[in-house]
């Protein structure tokens, strides 16, 4: 598992959503102009002059920069597989168990290079981060309206892609007592075996977790603290594990509980180990998109562009649904008759408890406030 923050969003738009249902080296030779268009600049398809240009631009560059994307998150494996064979485009898959601020530091470490990352995954946190150092390309996808206001920025640097909700997953050959919330975790029983993934300053499921565990214990969207002293306090009774939890982690026992998005649980766990059960705690409902994003200095733009309408097209939303991730596009595929009906079926059932999304300011302010004291208090 891997990635960084949580996704900022309204109520509104993203309950409607969610309840429906990351070479050699060497400078950039390419210029990000190819058949006349410039691709580096074009915000829209349209603009650059459709898609059967873009598709030939992007033929011509030949490759793909991503970064921090595992084979089994969200079924990325899939995704880029069928990319490639649809395009013939070669994906280069750089640090696959990296976080969203991997992602920033490479877009600033390799600018100029051609193995520079040309588009991004990230959480919205970091989205934010990322767009106010000027790092992020505007683009508008050609679906740009079936994405809810409050899942992209206004500037059209970044935009809500997949999601799920902060659950518990759990080994049930080794816990034999089922937690239901994050006021279970704190119990006895529990000891040594709690884990979340990774670092939250790093990885957005792992700051998700904090942000949910602030709502089930008294804390709120404007006030994380109560998260990270309840991790403190799971530390201090020896039932938090200070690694980054995964399907290795939880199949060798030393993590048999992890708090992370219902989606990674199911795909990541779930599908190799029978036995993996996942709750979405009765204490809290933290839901929350990832984002996508295409780099400002992208070697491959036309590329980019090609992959950023690909992911929002039906084929790839329905991808994302088949990885048990609830795509943006949810509420429009079903409208329309093109959801792919057994994946939509198969996701668990959204709680009924009503949902809380931070504003994109609270959002980065509780990313401030983890940055700053996750270490001293939680280690």
């Amino acid at each position: 598992m891997r990635k960084t923050t949580t996704i900022a969003v309204a109520a509104a738009a993203l309950s409607g959503a969610l309840l429906a249902a990351g070479c050699g080296g060497g400078t950039n030779s390419s210029g990000g102009s190819t058949g006349g268009t410039d691709w580096s600049k074009a915000t829209s398809v349209a603009q650059g002059g459709g898609m059967t240009a873009l598709i030939a631009a992007a033929k011509k560059e030949g490759q793909l920069n991503v970064i921090t994307l595992p084979a089994n998150w969200a079924n990325y494996g899939n995704i880029m597989k069928d990319f490639t064979a649809k395009y013939g485009i070669k994906i280069n898959d750089a640090n696959p168990d990296g976080s969203s601020q991997d992602e920033i530091n490479a877009m600033v470490q390799l600018k100029g290079q051609t193995r520079a990352p040309d588009v991004l995954d990230m959480g919205t946190a970091f989205a934010i981060k990322a767009d106010q150092m000027k790092l992020l390309a505007k683009y508008e996808v050609a679906a740009w309206n079936d994405i809810p206001a409050a899942e992209k920025s206004t500037d059209g640097t970044w935009y809500g892609d997949y999601g799920g909700y902060v659950a518990i997953g759990y080994d049930s050959k080794k816990v034999k007592v089922p937690p239901t919330s994050f006021k279970d975790l704190a119990k006895p029983v529990y000891k040594h075996e709690v884990a979340i993934n990774g670092n939250p300053t790093h990885a957005s499921a792992a700051f998700s977790a904090v942000y949910a565990a602030a709502l089930a214990n008294g804390g709120s969207l404007g006030n994380i603290n109560p998260g990270i002293a309840f991790f403190a306090k799971l530390k201090k009774k020896g039932n938090f594990v200070p690694v980054t939890a995964g399907p290795t982690t939880v199949q060798s026992g030393q993590t048999p509980i992890v708090v992370s998005w219902d989606y990674l649980l199911a795909s990541e766990v779930g599908a190799t180990l029978p036995n993996f059960k996942i709750v979405i705690p009765s204490d809290a409902s933290y839901a929350a998109y990832y984002d996508q994003a295409i780099s400002a200095d992208a070697p491959d733009p036309a590329a980019a562009r090609l992959w950023e309408e690909y992911l929002y097209s039906v084929t790839g939303q329905n991808l994302w649904l088949q990885g048990k991730a609830r795509p943006v596009e949810l509420p429009t595929m079903i409208a329309n008759g093109t959801v792919d009906k057994a994946a939509n079926a198969a996701l668990p059932p959204a709680p009924s408890a009503p949902l809380q999304f931070p504003t994109q300011a609270q959002e980065s302010a509780a990313e401030g406030v983890v940055a700053k004291r996750w270490a001293a208090r939680v280690g």
